[in-house]
């Protein structure tokens, strides 16, 4: 049974020519496996956004939501990194 399938893709000259650039390097031995190691990359990026939403964002709401006390809101914390930020220039000037 075939595991691979052919397709006819269209690229961007730029694009092609960078393909064609890696094979010609020696990177890759074919336009086929930059296309493959660019696909892999990008699953592997979708896969740390997707992690990083399940981990991270949905606890972060989910805790915000049962209580709502811990929101700053967006003008205060604007002034709170402006101040950090003012004594940090003001440490580095010895003030």
């Amino acid at each position: 049974m075939r595991t691979t399938q052919a397709l006819t893709i269209t690229l961007p000259l730029e694009m092609a020519q960078m393909v064609k650039d890696k094979v010609t390097s020696g990177q890759y031995a074919t336009e086929s496996e930059v296309i493959r190691d660019g696909l892999r990359s990008l699953a592997a990026r979708d896969a740390a956004i997707e992690k990083w939403l399940v981990e991270e964002v949905v606890p972060t709401l989910t805790a915000l939501d049962a209580d709502p006390s811990r929101v700053i809101p967006a003008d205060e914390a604007w002034r709170r990194i402006q101040a950090h930020m003012d004594a940090r220039t003001l440490k580095k000037r010895g003030e």
